[in-house]
């Protein structure tokens, strides 16, 4: 497997780990690629019973998508439907992981990084963890693959003050939003993990299986046209996209005009 994605097993138990520290373990078009590999692996697994996503050394979680790439790989619509559709592939080969899944959140867990986490069942975190999606500094929408993951679990209204603002915020207020289920001091994190995967361990596998599936089938979801599919990419075309992408990298305010 790559570099950037590291798979621990732990007799029942595996981890996942997103392993790029010295850049907050952001997520590179390849990253986002293996992740979906893994987790469709370790699904077809059947000997596991849980599996923990976490990311490397104690700064981050996952800081977002790798947006050093987007000039390449994000530079208009077809490009960005590409992108997002691997997006949306890896969220569900997160969520629909037969086994049990826990984000074990320390440090920045923003963008796409909260996106990963939103697709696992439990989000437990420490005291230092930030959280948000700043993207409309960026010109940049949520496609619907990836908006479907942060409506489920906090719903329209939430939903709606964390992209309109896009402000960073602390895990107090993460856990008020429902975004995390649980805050825990920083040095408690990891034996509160363990803790709870070993009480998921302890359960019969195919109830909690069984459970995970009985959810789905009861969280309706829109059914959406191709126009629908195809207006989620359109900020990739838009002159402010182009703006806010040259203003981050360049280390600047964006100055956006709404074109």
């Amino acid at each position: 497997m790559s570099e950037l994605l590291r798979v621990e097993r732990e007799g029942p138990i595996a981890s996942v780990v997103l392993n790029w520290p010295e850049k907050l373990n952001a997520l590179s078009f390849a990253s986002w690629s293996e992740l979906g590999k893994q987790m469709r692996e370790l699904s077809a697994d059947t000997d596991l019973r849980c599996v923990i996503l976490r990311g490397a050394g104690d700064k981050a979680f996952a800081a977002g998508a790798d947006i050093s790439e987007f000039p390449d790989l994000r530079a208009d619509s077809t490009q960005g439907r590409t992108y997002g559709e691997l997006i949306h592939d890896t969220m569900l080969a997160v969520s629909d992981c037969l086994h049990p899944t826990i984000a074990m959140i320390r440090g920045v867990c923003v963008g796409g990084g909260l996106e990963v986490a939103l697709a696992c069942d439990l989000r437990i975190c420490s005291e230092g963890s930030r959280f948000g999606i700043p993207i409309n500094r960026l010109g940049l929408t949520m496609g619907y693959g990836e908006l479907m993951g942060l409506l489920a679990v906090v719903g329209p209204a939430v939903a709606r003050e964390i992209l309109l603002e896009g402000r960073v915020f602390d895990a107090h207020e993460a856990r008020d939003k429902g975004l995390v289920h649980r805050v825990v001091d920083q040095a408690a994190l990891e034996d509160e993990v363990r803790a709870t995967a070993a009480r998921i361990v302890a359960g019969a596998p195919l109830v909690a299986r069984w459970h995970k599936r009985f959810i789905r089938r009861l969280s309706a979801q829109l059914s959406l046209t191709e126009a629908d599919w195809n207006e989620g990419y359109a900020c990739f075309d838009s002159e402010d996209y182009r703006e806010g992408l040259a203003a981050f990298l360049a280390k600047r305010e964006p100055r956006f005009k709404g074109k």
